[in-house]
């Protein structure tokens, strides 16, 4: 089967500024791809030389076979889009919202009324058709932005840092959606800098500075990425611990992970017993092997 989104070499600069720098990669239908990266490492800009809203300084990108520069009229009916700002109009309803976008998608009559009801029952506002934008909580906005992306049944979707500013209980309900857009047969290109939601993500490409640093499942990538072993410690001194475990021979890196820390050792350099032996002077430490995190992936990656 064909790649959805063929990309070879793309690059973009602002001035002297690299923003995408050769960046190659494919997307299969029906993928959920992630696009894993901090702020400013490209990731939304090089959607939108996808989306044909921004040119590329060189390379070319392929959406459906098509070319994503000269052909993004026939590209865009079967493509959306949700952007890190949803574009709501927040004086108008939930149900007006719908219908404006609708109308911008070419839908009209029986066709609008029957999609707009299937839309609303799958991102959960049936019977808030009346509410403003505006009164929406973040998580719900969140909603209706993507409704509003899915309105016209597109074969793939673009959401860009989608979740960033809801709580988790809404970022979780979210990733229900998109699992339910994927087993339909949607393919889903999305950008976050949240490392639990990659891990969502059926493969992942990591960026930063502009580059495309690896891409594979998340599970090969801590695989192949990350060659040591993982600890978790807890300890009363978490900082004590984490300036002596720094310097201690074996030990590539450490930092702090919510209420403990989080250690990389080189390959059969350390066991928990030689960890909480380095660790000694403190009274009461507790060593437990763990698993190697996205996180840990990235500094890897970054570092090289």
């Amino acid at each position: 089967m064909s790649a959805i989104i063929s990309v070879e070499s793309l690059t973009k600069n602002f001035g002297d500024f690299v923003a995408v720098d050769h960046v190659s990669f494919a997307i299969e239908p029906g993928e959920i791809f992630g696009y894993l990266g901090p702020n400013g490492s490209g990731k939304t800009t090089t959607m939108r030389m996808l989306l044909g809203l921004l040119r590329p300084a060189s390379g070319r990108a392929r959406i459906f076979g098509l070319d994503s520069v000269a052909q993004t009229e026939q590209i865009r009916p079967r493509v959306g889009y949700m952007s890190q700002r949803f574009s709501l109009y927040e004086d108008l309803t939930v149900g007006e919202n719908l219908a404006f976008y609708g109308g911008v998608y070419g839908l009209r009559g029986p066709q609008l009324a029957l999609r707009r009801s299937e839309v609303l029952a799958l991102i959960g506002l049936v019977g808030r058709e009346s509410d403003r934008a505006l009164d929406l909580a973040g998580g719900w906005r969140q909603r209706l932005a993507l409704g509003i992306a899915l309105l016209h049944k597109p074969d793939l979707l673009f959401l860009d840092e989608p979740t960033s500013g809801v709580d988790p209980e809404a970022r979780r309900a979210f990733w229900d959606l998109i699992y339910t857009l994927a087993s339909e047969g949607t393919t889903v290109f999305v950008s976050t800098h949240y490392m639990d939601e990659a891990e969502h993500c059926g493969r992942l490409g990591i960026m930063n500075q502009g580059r495309l640093l690896a891409l594979d499942t998340p599970t090969a990538l801590k695989r192949s990425v990350v060659t040591g072993q993982a600890f978790d410690i807890e300890t009363a001194d978490l900082v004590g611990a984490l300036d002596i475990l720094s310097a201690a021979p074996g030990i590539e890196r450490a930092g702090l992970l919510g209420d403990h820390l989080h250690v990389i050792a080189g390959r059969d350099q350390h066991t928990p017993q030689t960890l909480a032996h380095v660790l000694a002077a403190f009274p009461t430490v507790e060593v437990t092997p763990a698993e190697v995190t996205l996180d840990d992936v990235f500094m890897v990656l970054a570092g090289r």
